[in-house]
């Protein structure tokens, strides 16, 4: 389900209808797809268009785990200003992923801010930065998902200073030391510990 707030009205979208709501803006719903009509906005008859809505990213799998088990939270507004159409939002979201070194779960709560031009149709000139809007339809879960992925950090850490497993004995070093030789791995572990030397 997805949940479009307007300036008074809240509307909960769980069919496959077009619903008409501020400004003649069309939201489509389809299997947790947000699709925004903009045509108003960039025949300069609206201003703004403020957006708050939750996206459900939660079959994502990316890098071996599901990121997004939660539903993200976006607000923010679509605004033309100087003929400039401009999305500008911030992301909520609980970043659910597991540490490179300890092997734990780990749900961070983090933000992602959005900001993209949007335009009509591109030039050979175009630095590849703006964003196309065909038929005036914003598809906002595919920008949202690629700024969320771009955003996710390279390591994953319980917190910075994490031990990691002994690779002996396989036992939480920041739970204490075991007391284990470093000159004697067992071979089961040695796996493990490549992998650490590679992210570390």
């Amino acid at each position: 389900m997805v949940t479009f707030v307007g300036e008074s009205t809240k509307f909960f979208l769980t069919n496959h209808q077009p619903v008409d709501i501020i400004s003649d803006v069309t939201l489509e719903v389809e299997y947790a797809i947000m699709l925004i009509n903009l045509k108003q906005l960039f025949a300069g008859k609206v201003q703004t268009l403020p957006i708050d809505c939750t996206l459900d990213f939660s079959e994502l799998e990316y890098q071996g785990n599901h990121p997004f088990t939660q539903p993200v939270r976006v607000r923010g507004e679509v605004s033309v200003d100087a003929n400039v159409v401009t999305l500008r939002a911030v992301a909520e979201f609980v970043y659910d992923s597991i540490c490179d070194r300890c092997l734990i779960e780990i749900h961070q709560p983090k933000q992602a801010s959005i900001e993209h031009v949007l335009v009509t149709s591109l030039t050979q000139e175009d630095d590849g930065e703006l964003i196309l809007v065909e038929n005036h339809q914003l598809l906002l879960d595919d920008l949202i998902l690629e700024d969320l992925i771009l955003s996710l950090p390279s390591k994953n850490l319980c917190r910075e200073d994490c031990r990691g497993l002994c690779m002996i004995c396989g036992k939480d070093q920041s739970a204490g030391l075991c007391g284990c030789r470093s000159d004697s791995i067992d071979p089961r572990l040695a796996v493990l510990k490549q992998l650490t030397d590679q992210t570390d």
